[in-house]
């Protein structure tokens, strides 16, 4: 029984880790051809809450505490700011750079434990946020700018956008763990998609109702794009709940940052983005990083 276990989790891992650049690189494809990023987010939702409710039976649906109630709702609110914030991203932004900022989940992370549990960085933390802010900076900088550091990178509307989406990811990820160990991760999984539709359906409705027509015409154009997207978010959702129900959520966030590499790579393949050798350097040193923070931090 360990024995499966642990195969369970780490095939999921190692799904959540090839899913997770895969779901950006169609994102990124839909809003080259002007969908939008709240409609892309919210067709998304849809989808996998029209298959939740087809294969997951609604009695594991029901008797759910108010704990539960609690995280999933906070979770479900902050993973729609994050998917809207993330896409905008992708939208205006590269891959290739965008893909590594995640590393700095592990950063928020730590400050997060800082103030809120008082927990004090150890010296291996401290140096995992040195790796991950140089390597941010060898995966930003382009050849032909000046050597010398500056935050001003932060100023660019993509990166701004990407870490708003990686805050809000790392804050929903500790509701996500406490509505799973209050239920399961497939009713975990149900919700997050259906309360995700919700929300994003009544943003829709309140904020873009005018372009409705125009934007579900764009998405029926594109729907085997839209149909691999869907897939590829609900295998990385479904793996994320299995990782997190299966190990600490520190190592299985360690191991999803691998998933820089392949965003490098998958920038150069499908979007043709230049400087890739500099940017795979810099996302291996964040990742190292990350790893230092999470696991020894």
């Amino acid at each position: 029984m360990l024995s499966f276990v642990i195969s369970l989790t780490s095939l999921a891992i190692l799904v959540r880790i090839v899913a997770n650049p895969l779901a950006n690189v169609f994102q990124k494809q839909l809003t080259g051809l002007s969908a939008e990023p709240i409609f892309i987010t919210t067709a998304t939702y849809g989808f996998l809450s029209l298959m939740c409710l087809s294969f997951v039976p609604l009695s594991s649906l029901s008797h759910l505490t108010e704990d539960f109630w609690t995280n999933m709702l906070i979770c479900a609110v902050l993973s729609v700011l994050g998917n809207v914030f993330l896409v905008s991203a992708m939208k205006i932004g590269d891959l290739s750079v965008l893909g590594p900022i995640n590393a700095y989940k592990a950063v928020v992370s730590m400050f997060v434990g800082l103030l809120l549990l008082g927990e004090i960085p150890t010296e291996a933390g401290l140096a995992g946020i040195v790796l991950i802010v140089v390597g941010s900076y060898i995966v930003l900088r382009q050849p032909d700018q000046p050597t010398t550091f500056s935050l001003s990178v932060f100023k660019r509307p993509d990166v701004r956008l990407r870490v708003l989406a990686l805050l809000c990811s790392a804050i929903d990820g500790v509701f996500l763990k406490k509505a799973i160990v209050a239920s399961s991760p497939e009713t975990a999984f149900s919700y997050w998609c259906l309360l995700g539709f919700v929300i994003s359906l009544s943003w829709v409705l309140i904020t873009q109702r005018a372009r409705c027509t125009d934007q579900l015409r764009i998405l029926w154009a594109q729907r085997a794009t839209c149909l691999f997207l869907f897939l590829a978010i609900g295998l990385m959702q479904v793996s994320t709940n299995i990782a997190f129900d299966g190990t600490q959520v520190g190592y299985a966030l360690a191991l999803f940052q691998t998933s820089a590499l392949l965003s490098v790579l998958f920038g150069y393949q499908f979007f043709g983005e230049r400087y890739i050798l500099p940017k795979l350097i810099g996302a291996s040193v964040m990742v190292a990083g990350a790893a230092l923070i999470v696991v020894l931090g």
